[in-house]
């Protein structure tokens, strides 16, 4: 029993090592690190999950996320939005649930769509993104602000701070405002 205790630990110690020691897998760090935004107010509560790419000196829309193609939002899985009550956001009502939160960039405007399906991952193994059109529940357009410092890692935040409800999506020079009412 002991020579089979001390060969356990052996091929414990051994699958450690290689991955610490090849900087593979379990102790590397996420290049697009997970997050989740949550906004509570009254009755009504808010929660995104994504996941944040770096800009990394990289050219960010245009380029590593081309105009007017669909974007996951974020990085690795897709991004997702879920609300315990029912908003308008532009002229579409969404129902209290949850959602996955897809883009399409471009340089003056990005096209927001909140999809009633939920997807393991944002892309397939062609990188082309999971989204199934036909799920869509919300979909609309909301103008680019072009920012005077660039953001380094794309970032999602709640505003309310003038008491209309918003969600904040920025990265680069970019920053799009969703309105939620």
């Amino acid at each position: 029993m002991k020579r089979f205790i001390v060969f356990l630990l052996v091929i414990i110690f051994a699958i450690v090592g290689y991955f610490y020691f090849t900087k593979t897998g379990i102790f590397e760090e996420r290049k697009s690190p997970k997050d989740t935004v949550a906004f509570n107010l009254n009755d009504l509560k808010l929660r995104i999950f994504y996941n944040r790419p770096s800009k990394r000196n990289r050219e960010v829309f245009g380029a590593l996320v081309p105009f007017n193609e669909v974007w996951r939002t974020g990085a690795n899985e897709a991004t997702t939005f879920e609300t315990n009550k029912a908003l308008k956001v532009g002229n579409d009502s969404l129902p209290a649930g949850k959602y996955t939160l897809w883009t399409i960039p471009n340089d003056t405007s990005w096209n927001i769509m909140f999809n009633a399906k939920q997807y393991k991952w944002g892309v397939d193994e062609t990188m082309k993104p999971m989204r199934i059109p036909e799920f869509d529940v919300a979909s609309f357009s909301v103008p680019v602000q072009k920012l005077d410092k660039p953001v380094e890692k794309f970032t999602i935040a709640f505003d309310n701070s003038t008491d209309n409800l918003s969600l904040t999506m920025a990265w680069d020079v970019a920053k799009v405002v969703v309105p939620l009412k």
